[in-house]
């Protein structure tokens, strides 16, 4: 429940969740705090039902926070249809941190998404046989978080607003390849400082054998992006996974300004700009 009232012109938002553990209280609270955001909260799989056209249409933001289908396991061909009317309706999508890189299976997501993120084992990325991605910390050995500092990249964009010295965050990193950044419809909004090479990460393989073996060149330091996704202005972001990250005020504006940007007339007119 909300300690703060909310404005009748708050954007309506629906938060899609689980498949992924982390906490609650912090994770709802940058919502349930926000009075410029009007929250709706539906866990998996009863977000299949709730994201049909006919259901999904009171919403100008979804955010996605769920992990799913990470084994390779096809989606539902009716819940790939409605994401696929959800991008051709032009609804502002937003992705946090683990929603980038579910539904491996299903290059569509990854289209949506704009993540170079490789699930697994080596495999082709956009065209491209790539490494496992790694990744440091998050939910398994949050001790582990990186403390980095992201900057903008766009000045004057309207999601990074308030934010033009950048910040310092600590939180879950990922390791990724950089041919993704150049992919149209791809611009970059906040960089790291972390350094991203593979000594600092974990490889996300099951066996002792295929960890010993993993290998990644220098990867992206690119962290926050926007995407354009059929008729729909996506943002996604690698950026958080945990409490620290969730507590953060610039992060809390990152998440408050990317929800009313792809929301907005402007992120539409982005998305049709070619």
């Amino acid at each position: 429940m909300s300690h703060y009232s909310k404005s009748s012109e708050a954007i309506e938002t629906l938060i899609v969740h689980k498949g992924h553990n982390f906490n609650y209280s912090g994770f709802f609270a940058m919502f349930d705090e926000n009075p410029e955001v009007n929250s709706t909260a539906v866990e998996q799989p009863a977000a299949q039902v709730m994201l049909r056209p006919e259901n999904v249409q009171p919403y100008e933001t979804i955010v996605f926070y769920d992990m799913l289908a990470i084994d390779g396991s096809p989606i539902p061909e009716d819940y790939k249809a409605s994401i696929e009317a959800l991008i051709e309706s032009g609804k502002g999508i937003v992705m946090m941190n683990h929603a980038t890189l579910q539904w491996p299976a299903w290059e569509g997501w990854r289209e949506i998404s704009g993540s170079s993120f490789r699930l697994g084992g080596e495999g082709e990325v956009f065209g491209e046989i790539v490494p496992a991605s790694g990744y440091r910390g998050g939910g398994g050995e949050p001790e582990r978080n990186g403390h980095h500092h992201l900057s903008p990249v766009q000045q004057g964009h309207p999601v990074l607003e308030g934010l033009e010295d950048g910040f310092d965050i600590v939180d879950e990193i990922y390791i990724k390849t950089k041919g993704f950044e150049s992919r149209p419809g791809i611009l970059p909004l906040m960089r790291s400082d972390y350094p991203m090479v593979k000594e600092n990460f974990n490889a996300p393989v099951a066996s002792a054998e295929e960890r010993a073996k993993w290998d990644h060149p220098e990867g992206s330091d690119l962290i926050v992006w926007a995407n354009k996704a059929g008729n729909s202005p996506v943002v996604a972001m690698d950026a958080g996974d945990g409490p620290e990250a969730y507590a953060n005020p610039q992060f809390r504006r990152l998440l408050n300004n990317a929800i009313h940007w792809v929301a907005s007339d402007n992120a539409r007119a982005w998305v049709q700009s070619g």
